[in-house]
């Protein structure tokens, strides 16, 4: 009897550990929020304003971007059900439409990540005075079209930081040999879409017109998010 007592207590003890122990995550389908992003290499530093439908795969974002003590601004929306992008200018009323050739990009932990750590940013020691993150690494194999054809790329190693509870992102830095290390921060998130309208394109934007043979076309998403990194044709602050 004692036995079967320890072997139960034993049971519901591994049990416990076991969902404990964390463990990949997607974030929240829906969020509404700010990141800040700066790479070793450029002298580039942006801050963007973004909206992020993962149910309607759909993502708009407005793009501050530094380079060399120039200011420049972009607004884009990327619709991938639709396979196109709008990059969009309030202040000439113009529109450009390019094709965007790529799966949508789900904000999560990938499924082979190693968790490196769990830790408090700030402190543990009272309530609301620290934030409970894990910490998870590993690397990306990522493809992108050259000439119509699929070609392999660099993987892309990461560090990413996702809240415990909610599975929220905080931060993620990429390495790569070719751009070396990003870093990404992400604050004042909001896990609903407050404005819909932010992704139906404005009335200066024709829909109907199809993307043209030789236009840009956009098929990796930190290209369609970054882009302004190698690109100097923003508008100017």
């Amino acid at each position: 009897m004692h036995l079967l007592i320890l072997l139960s207590v034993c049971l519901v003890l591994a049990v416990t550990a076991v969902a404990q122990k964390p463990h990949p995550c997607k974030s929240p389908p829906l969020m509404v929020g700010h990141l800040s992003a700066i790479d070793s290499n450029s002298e580039s530093f942006l801050t963007e304003g973004f909206s992020y439908d993962a149910l309607g795969q759909r993502i708009r974002v407005r793009t501050h971007f530094v380079h060399h003590n120039q200011s420049f601004y972009s607004d884009e929306l990327l619709l991938f059900t639709k396979g196109v992008m709008y990059e969009i200018s309030y202040r000439n009323q113009t529109c450009t439409k390019a094709a965007l050739k790529m799966p949508f990009p789900v904000i999560e932990i990938p499924q082979d990540a190693t968790l490196l750590s769990q830790t408090f940013l700030g402190s543990s020691s009272g309530p609301g005075q620290g934030l409970l993150v894990n910490v998870w690494t590993g690397e990306l194999h990522q493809q992108k079209e050259i000439h119509s054809r699929a070609m392999a790329t660099p993987p892309v190693k990461y560090l990413m930081s996702f809240t415990e509870i909610g599975c929220v992102p905080v931060s993620i830095v990429y390495y790569t040999d070719r751009t070396d290390w990003n870093l990404i921060s992400f604050f004042d998130l909001v896990l609903k879409i407050e404005d819909p309208q932010e992704f139906v394109p404005p009335d200066f934007c024709d829909t109907t017109k199809p993307v043209e043979e030789g236009e840009e076309v956009v098929t990796e998403f930190y290209h369609a998010l970054f882009k302004a990194n190698g690109q100097k044709k923003k508008t100017m602050v």
